[in-house]
């Protein structure tokens, strides 16, 4: 199934293929390859605005995930994984603030976000614990070093 990306906002330059790619092979690794994930990349107005509206938080955050098995209807498509929007704003700020690369902080709320709609948390300390390790795996297996942050 495909990665697909949609890029609306216009501040920063982002490499979709090379996104596209990253995603796709994080999928593969994660043995999801066959479902579909939409990947949308906002600015910070427009992640507030889905923050406050799904979340009740009116604030800019890094990445927000809506998974579709998930609810009510959640096992009606099971070729559908779900939505990760990242705000490129805030991964940009986050980059420079912690030395990271843009690129790679892009690439690690993806795995955060994909890790979200496979049901990962981080709202108990022991959950926290598990979804670090996952992401800090992921990461390294896929980019071949360790983020810096």
């Amino acid at each position: 199934m495909p990665v697909l990306i949609r890029n609306r906002q216009r501040k920063q330059k982002v490499d979709t293929e090379r996104t596209r790619d990253f995603t796709q092979r994080l999928l593969d690794r994660l043995r999801c390859g066959a479902k579909e994930v939409s990947l949308v990349i906002v600015n910070d107005r427009q992640i507030t605005e889905i923050n406050r509206d799904y979340l009740g938080k009116n604030r800019p955050t890094n990445v927000i995930s809506f998974a579709m098995g998930e609810g009510e209807f959640g096992d009606l498509d099971s070729g559908l994984l779900g939505d990760v929007v990242v705000s490129v704003d805030t991964a940009c700020r986050d980059a420079l603030a912690s030395g990271a690369d843009p690129d790679d902080e892009l690439d690690f709320l993806i795995i955060h976000g994909v890790l979200h709609l496979l049901g990962y948390e981080h709202e108990k300390t022991e959950e926290a614990m598990a979804m670090r390790k996952k992401e800090a795996e992921m990461f390294s297996a896929l980019k071949g070093y360790k983020l810096r942050r």
